[in-house]
């Protein structure tokens, strides 16, 4: 019998579901910043995802501490991850009840492009919740998929209502 792919027993992730996991990775000192289609929802977006992706430092000791971190998923699928392979491969899948996809770089952004060109902090239920800025996020998104498309026409659109705002 073949394996299951990674993931094909994970659901779509909750708000709780990301709540939850922005806590454990604040409580590690993890430096993250949520992307892709859970940082659209939260900029304003209305779709659904299947996975919570993170650009994150690669660096050997924060992927440590993420991987101390996200053991609070139930299958602690994390703990398959070695210390180098965020910073190794373009993406690492971590198939838990969650898809939870780390990532070193986003379309040539890095998690320190990130935040020197800026980060927005959401507060949900108490947990700050580190995204990518509305202008990394469309930076992030630069590819050929419908819904990141869709996702950057949105982000540019709200955009420019802020700036008709301030005016």
């Amino acid at each position: 019998m073949d394996e299951p792919r990674a993931g094909e027993s994970s659901r779509p992730p909750t708000l709780e579901d990301v709540v939850g996991l922005c806590r454990s990775l604040n409580a590690e000192r993890v430096r993250y910043v949520v992307i892709g289609g859970v940082a659209a929802i939260l900029h304003g977006a209305l779709r659904g995802t299947k996975n919570v992706d993170l650009l994150v430092d690669p660096s050997a000791e924060n992927v440590r501490a993420l991987k101390r971190a996200m053991a609070c998923l139930p299958d602690n699928a994390v703990a398959e991850v070695d210390d180098d392979d965020v910073r190794t491969y373009q993406v690492v899948r971590v198939g838990d009840e969650i898809l939870v996809d780390l990532l070193a770089s986003a379309c040539g952004v890095r998690y320190e492009d990130a935040v020197r060109m800026g980060v927005d902090h959401v507060d949900i239920d108490g947990v700050p919740v580190p995204i990518a800025s509305k202008e990394v996020l469309i930076l992030t998104k630069d590819t050929v998929r419908p819904s990141d498309r869709m996702d950057v026409d949105l982000l540019r659109s709200r955009i420019d209502e802020e700036k008709a705002r301030r005016g």
